[in-house]
């Protein structure tokens, strides 16, 4: 197997769980065994496989050029996928306790961290990966889909916020700021794919 296919193999891997997942989360959500705040809190998963899809096509994009991926960009893959991982079971954790077993107030501050230390992890091994990629290109790429998804952020919570303040849509939490943010930052990753392809 040459490298490009191997590069190829993976772009389909985490495509494929990206797919996977989303298909997963929509299957409960649609057969009723997660409520619809469960689902899109879980839509996380499939936003985070979406960075790691895009990490791969841009290698595929670079042919032989250099090695397969960079100490930095598997460092970046292993962290996603582990707090990702995290995120999914710490959720479980807390949502099942919290409904079945009547936890006290500290619990349930203990319960309430399950969910959040994994997503903490996560905008730190994002922000890891640019301070350590050494290709100027492909650290160029993360801050602009960073900022992309910063703008979607801000230019949303500013959107319903207002709506809000005037009464004319129902309060959303807070939490909804990181998958705000992982949908932006796909959207900046796909922007610049299709610059490129427009610039070959």
């Amino acid at each position: 197997m040459t490298a490009a296919d191997t590069r190829s193999s993976r772009t389909g891997l985490w495509g494929g769980l990206m797919l996977g997942t989303g298909a997963a989360i929509l299957g409960l959500k649609w057969a009723e065994a997660i409520n619809p705040t469960t689902a899109y809190i879980l839509a996380i998963i499939p936003f985070a496989l979406m960075f790691v899809v895009f990490r791969s096509i841009m290698a595929n994009r670079r042919g032989g050029c250099g090695p397969v991926a960079s100490s930095a960009a598997r460092r970046y893959t292993t962290g996603i996928m582990a707090t990702s991982v995290a995120y999914v079971l710490g959720l479980g954790i807390a949502m099942w306790v919290f409904r079945n077993l009547d936890p006290s107030t500290g619990v349930t501050w203990v319960l309430a961290m399950l969910p959040i230390a994994p997503i903490l992890a996560m905008i730190y091994v994002m922000g890891r990966y640019i301070a350590e990629e050494q290709d100027e290109y492909l650290r160029h790429r993360a801050i602009m889909a960073s900022l992309v998804g910063l703008g979607f952020v801000l230019a949303v919570g500013s959107f319903w916020g207002f709506l809000e303040t005037f009464e004319l849509v129902p309060h959303v939490p807070g939490w909804w700021a990181v998958p705000i943010w992982a949908f932006g930052m796909g959207l900046g990753q796909a922007w610049q794919s299709m610059e490129q392809r427009s610039d070959d």
